[in-house]
């Protein structure tokens, strides 16, 4: 328990038999109750937990008949945490990747009513402490590819404040779990981190960013993600969220000019980009090109971009409060 209230932490865990018995004894007294989601694993980790959970008795395992994908394995912790009565709900990985010393971070904006939702952020640093390891400890490649994602979600969320996007090691308050619609709306596989930013911000929740310590441990391949093929992946659905949530916020329940200002820059934008390819190639081949055609492309660029800035501009004035 944390000053009165309930601590649930939440372990999506799929084959990590060699990792997730340090992650379990690290677990403080702070938590109440531990639900370790086996999401159809084939290796040897059901039989570790077992052990594990016959001497801590705070230890619940639930197991997936089939693979479902760790936003499933993490919905399906939630909804059970939130179901026995815990207050707030953190997510950790199996992985021994998180560090549990970093747990009250995580808890206080909650406490305080600042957050619904808290995510960690490894590259952030406070006064008290200094954190962010992760600027030099992080490999070059995630590093890159962590940087890219976090822009990306910023667009996709309108949470323009936060980094570190694809961070795991979240807490939430029981009345945002019993308000989402899980099943409607939320991304069940990995890419969940960033979709579920997009469908906090079309529910209102306060969303707020900690420091936290990461932990690289050598010789250990901790994470799966091969960094060019998630983006390819998830880039596609954060495009379609993205006008999802401006359709949801900004049309269907409140309309605003910054859909109007979004939609003139998707349109003159590349309008004058192709305008401009045309000029060039016909310049190349030896055609003419008139001083009005030139003009236009400059203005239709110009302007999509001017659209683009004011429509950023409201956004974030109008998310402002949720950041």
């Amino acid at each position: 328990m944390y000053k009165k209230r309930k601590i649930a932490l939440v372990i999506p865990a799929y084959n990590e038999e060699k990792l997730i018995k340090p992650t379990l004894e690290a677990v403080p007294k702070t938590v109440d109750r531990i639900y370790v989601v086996n999401d159809c694993s084939t290796d040897n980790m059901v039989k570790v937990v077992t052990a594990i959970a016959r001497r801590d008795r705070r230890i619940t395992l639930i197991s997936h008949k089939q693979n479902m994908g760790v936003g499933q394995a993490i919905i399906t912790g939630y909804k059970r945490a939130a179901k026995d009565g815990n207050d707030i709900a953190v997510v950790i990985g199996g992985d021994n990747q998180m560090d549990l010393r970093d747990l009250p971070n995580f808890l206080e904006p909650i406490c305080r009513g600042e957050a619904d939702y808290v995510k960690g952020n490894r590259f952030m640093m406070n006064k008290r402490s200094v954190l962010g390891n992760a600027f030099n400890d992080m490999p070059s490649k995630r590093f890159f590819g962590n940087a890219i994602l976090s822009l990306i979600t910023k667009f996709s969320s309108g949470y323009w404040k936060i980094f570190d996007s694809q961070d795991g090691y979240t807490a939430i308050t029981k009345e945002a779990i019993e308000t989402i619609d899980w099943d409607r709306y939320a991304w069940k596989g990995y890419g969940y981190v960033g979709d579920w930013l997009v469908l906090f911000n079309v529910y209102d929740l306060k969303v707020k960013d900690v420091p936290r310590r990461a932990i690289y441990l050598p010789g250990e391949r901790q994470s799966q993600i091969k960094i060019g093929r998630y983006i390819a992946r998830v880039l596609p659905r954060m495009i379609a969220r993205f006008l999802w949530r401006l359709k949801m916020k900004y049309v269907y329940r409140n309309f605003h000019p910054v859909v109007l200002c979004y939609l003139a820059s998707f349109i003159l934008i590349p309008l004058g980009a192709i305008i401009g390819i045309w000029m060039t190639a016909t310049r190349i081949s030896g055609g003419v090109i008139t001083g009005s055609t030139a003009v236009l492309t400059a203005l239709l660029i110009i302007t999509g971009f001017q659209s683009l800035l004011f429509a950023i501009l409201f956004d974030m004035q109008l998310n402002e409060k949720l950041n």
